[in-house]
């Protein structure tokens, strides 16, 4: 809170250097009336020249070394990672020792994941082929966790140990304890990393490959499925031909983010924009809006379901009349997807989660907006291809079939990934 008009620079820069720091967010300004009502003659100030602290040789050569003499190590990529400098340097990392890399849904995107290295993303609690890579491992260097995500890895007596490389020294849990910390700047630590490590002859990667190959071969038993209303596999693999390497998709809250999360693979950092915090509805839409204020000459796509739309999609007109270039794909399916889902998977009667919906074309146009609607699956990508490839706001009824999400999520990928 701004308490007076003098103070004005110092609380300003205060809030910059917050929102600047790890880790980066935003930060608030509270403006009382009476305060903007007085005069000042204060200045703004010159924001100061800083360094972050670099990690401590000791603390790499320590990590270096365990590395060296590991079995099987993996690299788990999370949010706190996803900095470009970062990305550059473990890109490099992984070229130069080999070692795969899975990622957690906040760190989609940090390294390429066409890489031949990459196992997979977290984006289901457990039970799926990446978790059977990470469980192969026999040490786990863990880049940029975020105690906020869901955990891909619970640590337990006798499992495999953890390098933990952060801006900030670990949470301490009953699930998270590593044993070696290497604390600084991420991208400095991994380049130190790099240009101490000496990759091992004698690693073993064997199971992880084993894993990816079975999730691979499972998607693709999928993801040509052209049935109406859309399958969630197929739609994910349209959306991802459809856009460039640095095209942005920003994912609503629904069901729709697991799958876009497992096979949506991400080629550059922050092209894949989800929250997987308090996992709020409605942040596509404005996520989107924000996303093409930037980076005014990307594609940008947000990803709805519909019942995360509805809950601000009068920013429709805010769009229209910013004059956005954005294509708003909803997914129809006249429910509340993901609730339904993990109801089925507890057991519960599926009851009060579906509704009626607008006419989502006609709901687009009535705020200036252009409309489309999906009435096949031969039209999915002709429709997508001219919306992101004309200007404009684009709306996209897409009709999903979410009928086996209680079935491939839930009970095929645990049984087929137990197998490998």
């Amino acid at each position: 809170q701004l308490a007076s008009a003098d103070n004005i620079p110092s609380r300003v820069r205060e809030a910059i250097r917050l929102a600047e720091e790890e880790k980066p967010g935003a930060t608030h300004i509270e403006f009382p009336e009476d305060i903007a009502d007085e005069e000042t003659d204060s200045t703004p100030i010159t924001p100061s020249l800083t360094r972050r602290p670099v990690a401590e040789a000791k603390a790499v050569r320590a990590a270096t070394k365990k590395i060296e003499n590991a079995k099987s190590p993996i690299i788990v990529v999370g949010g706190g990672a996803n900095r470009t400098t970062t990305g550059r340097m473990l890109t490099q990392f992984i070229e130069k020792t080999g070692i795969p890399f899975v990622t957690t849904q906040l760190g989609k995107g940090v390294v390429d994941e066409t890489h031949k290295e990459f196992m997979g993303c977290a984006a289901l609690s457990a039970n799926d082929f990446v978790h059977q890579a990470i469980e192969s491992a026999d040490l786990i260097i863990n880049v940029g966790h975020d105690v906020i995500e869901k955990p891909p890895f619970f640590m337990a007596p006798g499992s495999a140990e953890v390098i933990h490389v952060s801006m900030n020294s670990a949470e301490v849990d009953p699930v998270y304890y590593p044993q070696i910390e290497v604390i600084g700047d991420i991208g400095n630590a991994i380049w130190q990393m790099k240009e101490d490590i000496v990759p091992s002859g004698s690693w073993n990667f064997d199971k992880m490959y084993k894993a990816r190959k079975a999730e691979e071969d499972h998607t693709a038993s999928m993801d040509d499925d052209m049935r109406h209303p859309i399958y969630p596999p197929h739609l994910v693999k349209v959306v991802r031909e459809a856009m460039p390497a640095d095209g942005i998709i920003c994912l609503d809250n629904g069901v729709y983010k697991i799958w876009f999360a497992r096979n949506y693979k991400a080629r550059e950092a922050n092209t894949v924009l989800l929250d997987n915090a308090l996992a709020t509805m409605g942040a596509g839409l404005p996520s989107a809006m924000a996303s093409a204020m930037v980076y005014p000459d990307r594609k940008v796509m947000a990803i709805c379901g519909d019942g995360g739309f509805m809950m601000n999609s009068q920013e429709m007109e805010t769009a229209v009349r910013l004059k956005l270039n954005i294509t708003v794909l909803v997914l129809n399916d006249n429910s509340y997807g993901m609730i339904r889902w993990k109801q089925a998977n507890m057991g519960f009667k599926d009851w009060g989660l579906t509704y009626g919906n607008p006419d989502f074309v006609k709901y687009a146009e009535s705020y200036g907006a252009n409309g489309h609607r999906i009435t096949s699956a031969q039209n999915l990508a002709e429709t997508i291809d001219k919306c992101l490839n004309s200007e404009g706001v684009h709306l996209i009824d897409c009709p999903v079939d979410y009928s086996d999400n209680d079935r491939i999520l839930n009970i095929e990928i645990k049984e087929l990934s137990a197998k490998v």
